[in-house]
């Protein structure tokens, strides 16, 4: 309960947001992450809203989800109670602490822009807004930078939308591994082993640890010990010891790893009490190789799924696969050519490439699936591969991950240096939120990985361009 004294002091510390439509797009729920401030919505945002809110592409999805979302909140209120701000409740919490409001256009001389566009428009409002309320803190919220520099150059406070950012730097982000100096067990002071199932399992008091600890993470030393965290308890972490050449022996459909980083991660796509695997790293470093090498062999040699779904997110992809000719999978071929580009990859050393990809492709049950078409719909026994993961939202990935059906595994490969979507960034990617809420998931893994064994060029062209 909040008294009195809490209320007033929470009144004194408010401040009014004023959100941009980016922000409502990149998360629906938006206006309920404001705690106890003030939220605007300018009218200008809601007509932008509804513009975009008819088709199936996700952006869509998005709109009319934050829409229902302000419904939701605004509900039977009168005109004028929407006008000044209607109490905003979160789950039980009571009284209220938040309030939203919808911004009409104000008739003030205090503008800044006499352009139309809708931007403009908007920081028109700002303006006018703190022309009147001069004693209010007004603060713009927009994932747009340009938008930003706009209301600063109008004396107006702007900031980026940040409550799904999990990392500060994106040089903080789990890696899947942790590289040690020297010898691990030196800085071991207790360990008791064990055999099960022919594996060598050590524990490990958790206190003898100095590094962050989650499941599924990989110890390198020096020395050539690696262990993989299998369980972690209170006072204790259990540590599943690999050998270098066991990992460097591992083989998918003919594919065997070319340094240890693509070994770590191969362990991790070959394991089937691992249900979501997330790779990350720089073009050429093999991502999309390891990933179809691994599905093609747990669907047709172990029958372990009985389906690939492949799909990807491109900026584009929304407005122009519905002017490609042909089937839904027609029109994703062109965009998922990185996964018959790697099909010809593995068959290189075949007496005849075209004819071994034409027999994979009709023996192997690989469906391409336009991301559009993926909500509702629940995969079962199937391996899902999402390519380019790093042009998602956070709110989209998860649309996405909770697609995956009972038996199935999702693969997530992405490139945080190759972002294309324009209002997100390395940290605001959802590639990096599902990195960071996944690593203590004991069934999930990730791994970044290093190098680009592409080819010499590539790899110049990586660290040098």
């Amino acid at each position: 309960m909040v008294d009195a004294i809490q209320l007033e002091l929470i009144k004194s510390q408010k401040r009014t947001f004023v959100l941009d439509t980016n922000v409502l797009i990149h998360d629906p729920n938006a206006v309920m992450n404001f705690d106890e401030h003030k939220v605007i919505i300018p009218i200008t945002v809601l007509e932008e809203l509804d513009k975009l809110k008819t088709g199936k592409h996700t952006m869509a999805a998005d709109c009319r989800q934050a829409i229902r979302v302000i419904d939701q909140i605004l509900g039977s209120a009168p005109p004028a109670e929407v006008e000044q701000g209607v109490p905003i409740r979160r789950y039980d919490e009571s009284p209220p602490l938040g309030t939203l409001a919808i911004m009409m256009p104000l008739n003030d001389p205090a503008i800044s822009f006499l352009s139309p566009a809708n931007d403009n428009i908007i920081i028109n409002h700002i303006c006018s807004l703190q022309h009147i309320c001069q004693d209010e803190k007004i603060i713009l919220v927009s994932k747009d930078i340009n938008m930003r520099l706009k209301a600063r150059g109008c004396g107006i406070e702007s900031q980026d939308y940040h409550n799904d950012q999990l990392v500060s730097d994106v040089e903080l982000l789990s890696k899947g591994y942790q590289e040690i100096f020297g010898s691990f067990w030196e800085q071991i002071h207790h360990v008791s082993t064990r055999q099960e199932q022919g594996q060598t399992l050590h524990i490990i008091p958790k206190d003898n640890l100095t590094f962050e600890v989650y499941p599924n993470k990989f110890i390198l030393d020096e020395q050539g010990f690696i262990g993989q965290i299998k369980a972690i308890s209170d006072t204790e972490v259990t540590m599943l010891d690999l050998t270098h050449d066991f990992l460097m022996q591992q083989e998918a459909w003919g594919l065997q790893p070319r340094d240890i980083y693509q070994a770590m991660a191969l362990q991790l796509l070959l394991d089937p009490d691992i249900h979501l695997v997330n790779l990350t790293g720089a073009a050429g470093s093999g991502k999309t190789i390891l990933a179809l090498a691994a599905a093609i062999e747990m669907t047709v040699a172990s029958k372990r799924y009985r389906r690939i779904i492949a799909t990807r997110s491109v900026q584009g992809l929304d407005e122009d696969i519905g002017f490609l000719p042909g089937t839904e999978e027609e029109k994703m071929e062109p965009w998922l050519g990185a996964i018959t580009d790697n099909l010809e990859a593995l068959h290189c050393e075949d007496e005849c490439t075209h004819s071994s990809i034409d027999y994979i492709l009709k023996k192997v049950p690989l469906h391409f699936k336009s991301l559009n078409y993926i909500r509702g719909r629940s995969f079962q026994h199937s391996l899902i591969i999402i390519d380019e993961c790093q042009n998602l939202t956070p709110h989209q990935m998860k649309t996405i991950i909770t697609r995956a059906g009972s038996g199935s595994k999702v693969i997530c490969l992405g490139n945080l240096a190759q972002i294309d979507t324009p209002y997100l960034s390395a940290t605001s990617s959802g590639l990096t939120y599902l990195t960071e809420r996944f690593k203590n998931f004991a069934y999930g893994g990730n791994i970044q990985l290093r190098g680009v064994p592409r080819s010499l060029l590539a790899e110049f062209a990586e660290q040098n361009l």
